[in-house]
This record gives C-alpha cells, sequence and structure tokens, in this order.
C-alpha cells in the first residue's frame, strides 16, 4: 500500500500528516514512531511535567488514537525507520519489514547535545528531549536535593525554575558570558538572571565544566574550572540539541545543520518533504539559513510541506515565534533579533512586565516580552507587514501599537 510516510510523531510530523489529509490528500497515511507514546506536548516536559505529580504522560496526549482513526491515518508506534530507499520508494524498519512511499515526510526532530565529559555516564546525569528523560528526570528529581544544571538555555533554566519550586538547592552553570546568548539581548538575560537569582537559584556565568565526578556509580559532584568542586546527586545537561538528519545524509539528501528544505518544506528529492527541528531553511525575517526549535516553526513548515504534499502551494512565510515559562514570568519572542544596532523598551523592568523592540539599520525585526502578550499580538503584525514604529515612539505606553496597523 502507498501514500504518505511519515517519519516521526513530533508536532512537524504530526501536523504534516494532518495538513495533507485536510487538504484533500485522499492515499493512505502512515506515522512511524521510535517512541512508544502517542503523539505528545513537549514544552510541559521541563515545567509542569515535573513539577506537577498530576501532570502525566496521559494529559500530554495531543491526540487520542480515535481522532487519527477517523483522520484514516495509521499510527506505527515503537517502530524505527532505519532507511529511506529512494531508488525503490521504502522505508526499511529496524525489524527490517518495509513501508513503500509516493510521499515521505521527515519530521525526526532533534536530538541532546551530548558533553564528553568524564563522569557524563555516572548514575544521577540526566538530558531532557523525550518523555523517557522527562519520566527519569523527574524521578531523580523527587529523591535528589542538590542539582547541578549544565546549560542557561531555555531547557536548563526551565528546569532549574522547576527544581527551585520543589524546594532543591539548584546551581547553573554556563559557558558562554551570560545566559540565553544566543537567543536574546543583554536586557533580557540581566532580567532573566536576576530572576533566578532571587528565587534563591546559584548561577555562574563563564564556567566550564571540566567533569562530573561520582561515588559508587552515582554522581557526587560537578567540577567548574573556576568554582572548584559543586555538590550534586543530580545534574541536567542542557546544552542545545542536534538535529536528527542521520536518515537523510544516508539517503543522500542535501544536509547542512539538518536537512536542506525550501518554503514548502521539499528538500533536494521532489517526493520527500521535512520540517521543524530537523529541518534548516532559509528565513525571510532572519535573512540567513536557519534551524529553528520551536513548536510554531514546527507546525507552520509541516502545514506548508503538507499542503504541497497534497499538490497545493502555500509557502512557509510566518514569523519565527518562541516562549518560555519560567517561574511566573513569560517570555515570549517573535522575530530573529541576531546583529539588532538599537532597541526600545516599552514598560518596567522593574515591575517585570517590559518588551524589548529591536531594530536594524531602522527596521523592526525582533520583539522580546516580559508578562506583556499584548505587545507580541501586535509585534507579529508590525514584522510581518514591514512596520517599524520610531523607537522613541515605542517607549512612550501612551502610543497605541495598533494604531499604525494596516
Amino acid at each position: 500500500m502507498t501514500g504518505l510516510v511519515v517519519i516521526g510523531s513530533s508536532y512537524a510530523g504530526v501536523q504534516g500528516a494532518l495538513s495533507a489529509r485536510d487538504a484533500g490528500f485522499s492515499e493512505p497515511i502512515t506515522i512511524v514512531s521510535d517512541e512508544e507514546w502517542l503523539p505528545y506536548q513537549r514544552p510541559p516536559l521541563s515545567k509542569d511535567f515535573l513539577v506537577d505529580l498530576a501532570t502525566t504522560e496521559e494529559n500530554l496526549v495531543l491526540r487520542d488514537r480515535a481522532f487519527f482513526a477517523n483522520k484514516a491515518i495509521d499510527l506505527l508506534l515503537g517502530a524505527r525507520a532505519m532507511e529511506i530507499d529512494r531508488r525503490s520508494r521504502k522505508i526499511v524498519l529496524g525489524d527490517r519489514s518495509e513501508l513503500v512511499f509516493d510521499k515521505l515526510l521527515i519530521g525526526t526532530g532533534s536530538r541532546a547535545r551530548k558533553l564528553p565529559l568524564p563522569g557524563a555516564d555516572l548514575e544521577g546525569v540526566r538530558y531532557l528531549r523525550t518523555m523517557q528523560d522527562a519520566i527519569a528526570l523527574k524521578t531523580s528529581l523527587r529523591r535528589a536535593s542538590e542539582i547541578v544544571v549544565v546549560g542557561g538555555g531555555f531547557i536548563g533554566l526551565e528546569v532549574a525554575a522547576s527544581a527551585c519550586k520543589l524546594g532543591k538547592r539548584v546551581t547553573v552553570l554556563e559557558s558562554a558570558s551570560r545566559i540565553l546568548e544566543r537567543a536574546v539581548s543583554p536586557t533580557v538575560s540581566e532580567y532573566l538572571l536576576n530572576m533566578h537569582l532571587q528565587h534563591g537559584v546559584d548561577i555562574a556565568v563563564g564556567e566550564t565544566v571540566v567533569s562530573i565526578d561520582g561515588e559508587n556509580g552515582r554522581v557526587a559532584s560537578v567540577s567548574g574550572k573556576t568554582r572548584g568542586r559543586i555538590p550534586a546527586d543530580l545534574v541536567l545537561i542542557g546544552v542545545g540539541g542536534l538535529p536528527n538528519d542521520q536518515i537523510a545524509r544516508n539517503a543522500g539528501l542535501r544536509c547542512t545543520n539538518g536537512i536542506v528544505v525550501d518554503d514548502h518544506g521539499g528538500t533536494s528529492d521532489p517526493d520527500i518533504f521535512a520540517a521543524g527541528d530537523c529541518a534548516t531553511h532559509y528565513n525571510t525575517f532572519g535573512r540567513d539559513w536557519l534551524r529553528l526549535e520551536s513548536v510554531q516553526n514546527a507546525q507552520d513548515q509541516a502545514k506548508a510541506a503538507g499542503l504541497a504534499i497534497a499538490g497545493n502551494a502555500a509557502p512557509y512565510a510566518t514569523v519565527p515565534r518562541f516562549w518560555s515559562d519560567q517561574y511566573d514570568a513569560k517570555l515570549q519572542i517573535v522575530g530573529i533579533s541576531h546583529n539588532f544596532d538599537a532597541q526600545a523598551i516599552r514598560g518596567s523592568i522593574g515591575d517585570g512586565k517590559f518588551s524589548v523592540f529591536y531594530y536594524k539599520q531602522g527596521k523592526l525585526i525582533a520583539v522580546d516580552s516580559v508578562s506583556r502578550p499584548g505587545d507580541q499580538m501586535a509585534a507579529r503584525r508590525l514584522i510581518a507587514e514591514g512596520i517599524s514604529p520610531h523607537p522613541d515612539r515605542i517607549a512612550d505606553l501612551s502610543f497605541d501599537l495598533k494604531s499604525v496597523l494596516r
């Protein structure tokens, strides 16, 4: 039986299958996943799932089996796709069985970047990407008292906040000069740093981890180049992700930090598409080739791919969006702020409700907001429509952002 085969039950994989079906693709659709769980929400894994015992795996299911059956989408769970045979148009699975396809969508996501440190294989050293990772981390968190988080990115800071809520002693070690250095400006980094410090989290920036030390096979401490020995009975390593693109590379598809795709999710093979964390594309708003790791990118890129698979043309042209919940603060990001040359602040940093508007050569390119969702809603349209209010007007709270929208 031929049709559409989707590798990966990620947000991109599920959205691509649904978009193709809803756009009129009438052939069989099969989603192949190496995970045993039904497709699930991933952002809560570092937050609510860790903190709340009542939040279980079942609570995070995106859609139940009945929903997929109603859409005539088959789920093949616990099955790993090992090889793409482009010549014969088939997928080879781990048990050597095969699936033939007319169209293929790769939504394999990303995996945690591992640190080649002495002691990294000790019991009590955790990573967080999948449901299985989250279950192990949740169990370990309940038993631990001193947690060291290696990496001051989104996952590291979210886990630090969750552990702090559980009353744990938390230390964050970040090798860069500030937390979230690649994602936000120094203004936002400083605010988030102070927020974590006020909650009792110890954060060291510019700190290199030398080793993870253990006793009787379990982690006992982390050694930093400057800090020295830091006691720990649980270590979470969150130093970024790598695209799961090996199956595409082995098949001869063009890959550069992910599977290279066009604005319809198309790869170098006209019958194969890719979307989400595993794909890299030229982003018109970032003016560069980017591999974006966000729910918004995964879903919107997969929608474009699904439409193309169904024979429709609607390119992916959405302003990138990201978000992070830490304690009671909600950080929302729209656009790509890389290489900005001017900024304007709207709201009050002291009150914990503010937005930073970023400009490049007078053009608004991105907005970071902390607990100011209204600014984000307006900023999406401003950036999408190429409207750039003067920075002086942004700082004036009496100025209505919506007044300049078409």
